[in-house]
């Protein structure tokens, strides 16, 4: 077994080393809840890794969204390149849950679009934590959803050994019960093909075949090579082939299931009928005897995820089976952001439940189906071994849970000093606001402006616009990759001002970053709330001229609190930087290094047609303008009748934003 160890040039600096030891201590301790509290900047992440090089045990680190999860998978990736780094997230790039509704009498099918390569990675998880202990899994939330017994899993396991009998037929059919088929044709991915006494197998979880050759009966050789070239990779004495697939069962199972089933469907039935609910047993014993006849001919049915129950052997109301079922007892688990994160995991079984109870109850889903769901909280509490939260906000459930006991991280590595807090007058502020921003803009430095609305925002953005300010806006009807795409513009220098609403917080590097403008920072709700204003305020600590100002007219509690906490921050800073003399400094990222973390985007905008897109809107004239539209519109009917229809609905939008600017002219 390989030991985690960490390839970097860098060592733990300023208080990193004492909260390194904190957390190791509290985990050898047999702590069950312990709190980092890291401020922005300050190498939370490389804490985290140092704390399981010490620990030498495997983890599980859950991130509230893709996003962020992507980013800690390539970080932890470069820092622990020998060890299994994985990563675990949804597959769906698309997902639409069935679901009905009683008042409109509509029911919504199920309907998604999985992604191949995350699949892959699934997998790779559960099968390195298998067969490895030096594992890392990077998870959003889709670690509390089922996704099958482990003991069946590892059941389903084939092991092959050099010199051992391997019966031809058994072996073929147990490749088709893992999931694999066969094609002699097309080698690709969850496939096998039969050559004469040679098997070859396409692996289903990573980018490798395994080669059999049999001698009689006789395993004679075992090789690894690549699918495509068919270099070889390495001679194996033994190997394993794992399912290709984390639902794994057989006939005999399927058989068994059918027949429970049809019986929770008739006593389901009896109790429609008896509360005269003819139309809902109908359905329910149409729809069930479907479900029932496709499993018996081929093995699966559409939602066969809602009977998870029948085929992983559990009772009315126990939890599923999750990624967390996978790991050794002794593993440990760090909720990156926990502010966000936990109220996330506790938010999926409600709102899953919701779903399923209206589906059950007009006949759609038998009541079973209601335990295919995601982990309760106190689930997963239960499942945890030990636990660390990381958050430059913990929430008072954390700290409550750690007992008050919080390992703080206030030092920087670079030396630099919470940003200064200032409160300004809504009088004017505006006005202010604008002086604020040409003074960083002479310094070539970028600007953070965050509202309570989007009305609000647009409002300012425009305005701000119309004083020949470089601005963009940021909000929830962006998609992904364009917000990726607008951050990288924004530390590139294509504009200076960016205004949003509760898109500037957490984990978002923008060392460029000096100002952050809180607008009607007193006013009450979650996007003003003492976690809140932290996490913004925090956008501004990776600038040597960090500073925030927060614009109202009286200073709320959350406001207080992060006046307060950000001076006794400062003041611990500046003694640190004071004794081992240290000079604050801004880390500038190279314009390769901007241009490659945000790569893609590119990719994907690459790929979205619109040459006019590449000009900035404000350069078109007004004939340019009509003309790109004239052109757009013919390109977006030609996208329509080659049934490309997302590309079409793109042009559209685009179609519509240019009319808009055009008509304001006129």
């Amino acid at each position: 077994m390989s030991e985690f160890q960490i390839q970097s040039d860098f060592k733990p600096q300023g208080d990193q080393p004492q909260a390194i030891e904190g957390l190791v201590q509290g985990l050898n301790n047999g702590d069950k809840h312990q709190v980092l509290l890291g401020i922005t900047g300050s190498g939370k992440t490389f804490t985290m890794a140092n704390v399981i090089q010490e620990v030498q045990r495997p983890a599980l680190i859950i991130s509230h969204n893709k996003t962020l999860a992507a980013q800690l998978y390539g970080e932890f990736k470069q820092l622990f390149p020998n060890n299994a780094v994985e990563f675990f997230i949804s597959y769906y790039d698309y997902y639409q849950p069935e679901a009905y509704m009683p008042i409109t009498d509509t029911f919504i099918e199920k309907d998604m679009s999985v992604n191949e390569e995350i699949d892959i990675l699934r997998l790779k998880a559960t099968s390195s934590l298998l067969e490895r202990k030096d594992v890392i899994v990077i998870s959003s939330v889709s670690c509390i959803y089922g996704i099958g017994s482990p003991e069946e899993y590892k059941d389903k396991v084939i092991h092959l050994k050099r010199g051992t009998v391997l019966h031809r037929r058994e072996f073929l059919k147990k490749l088709i019960n893992i999931h694999y088929l066969r094609n002699d044709t097309v080698f690709e991915r969850s496939t096998f093909r039969v050559r004469g006494d040679v098997i070859e197998i396409y692996l289903a979880y990573e980018d490798v075949g395994i080669r059999i050759e049999l001698f009689g009966n006789k395993v004679d050789q075992i090789t690894r090579f690549h699918p495509l070239t068919g270099e070889i990779l390495k001679e194996m004495d033994s190997d394993f082939i794992y399912p290709g697939k984390h639902f794994v069962t057989d006939q005999a199972t399927i058989n068994k299931v059918v027949g429970d089933i049809r019986l929770e469907m008739i006593h389901r039935l009896e109790d429609l009928r008896g509360m005269d609910k003819l139309l809902e047993a109908q359905r329910l014993e149409q729809r069930t005897n479907f479900d029932l006849e496709m499993m018996m001919e081929v093995g699966y049915c559409s939602g066969i995820e809602n009977y998870s129950r029948y085929f992983s052997g559990r009772k009315p109301g126990d939890r599923p089976f999750t990624l967390i079922d996978f790991f050794p007892d002794n593993f440990i688990t760090i909720l990156d952001e926990s502010h966000v994160s936990l109220p996330q995991i506790q938010a999926m079984y409600n709102g899953d439940r919701a779903r399923k109870e209206v589906l059950v109850e007009h006949g759609f889903r038998l009541p079973s189906a209601m335990d295919n769901r995601p982990m309760k909280i106190e689930e997963f509490h239960a499942k945890q071994n030990q636990v660390i939260y990381v958050s430059a906000t913990p929430a008072y459930r954390e700290l409550e849970m750690a007992k008050g006991v919080v390992v703080e991280q206030v030092i920087r590595p670079t030396g630099l000093l919470d940003p200064v807090v200032e409160v300004r007058k809504s009088e004017g502020q505006i006005d202010n606001l604008i002086g604020e921003i040409r003074e960083r803009t002479e310094r070539n430095e970028r600007i953070l402006v965050t509202t309570l609305t989007k009305r609000m925002a647009e409002d300012l953005s425009e305005f701000l616009r119309g004083v020949n300010l470089r601005v963009r806006y940021l909000h929830s009807e962006i998609d992904t990759f364009k917000r990726v795409q607008i951050l990288r513009d924004l530390r590139l220098g294509e504009f200076d001002v960016l205004v949003g609403i509760n898109l500037l917080r957490e984990g978002l590097d923008l060392p460029e970053v000096s100002l952050v403008a809180v607008i009607d920072a007193d006013k009450q709700g979650f996007l003003r709330s003492r976690s809140s204003l932290m996490q913004v305020a925090g956008r501004a600590a990776r600038h040597v001229n960090g500073q925030v100002i927060l614009y109202g007219d009286r200073v709320s509690d959350a406001m207080d609190y992060l006046i307060k906490e950000t001076k006794r921050r400062r003041k611990i800073q500046e003694k640190f930087n004071k004794d081992h003399d240290v000079l604050p400094r801004t880390v500038y990222k190279s314009t390769d290094d901007i241009m490659g973390t945000t790569a893609v985007a590119d990719s994907i905008h690459e790929t979205e047609t619109e040459p006019y897109k590449n000009r900035r809107g404000d350069d078109f004239s007004n004939m340019d303008k009509k003309l790109a539209v004239d052109m757009m519109r013919q390109e977006m009917f030609e996208a329509a009748e080659n049934l490309n229809f997302e590309r079409a609905a793109r042009l559209r939008d685009e179609i519509i934003k240019m009319e808009k600017d055009i008509e304001k002219v006129f």
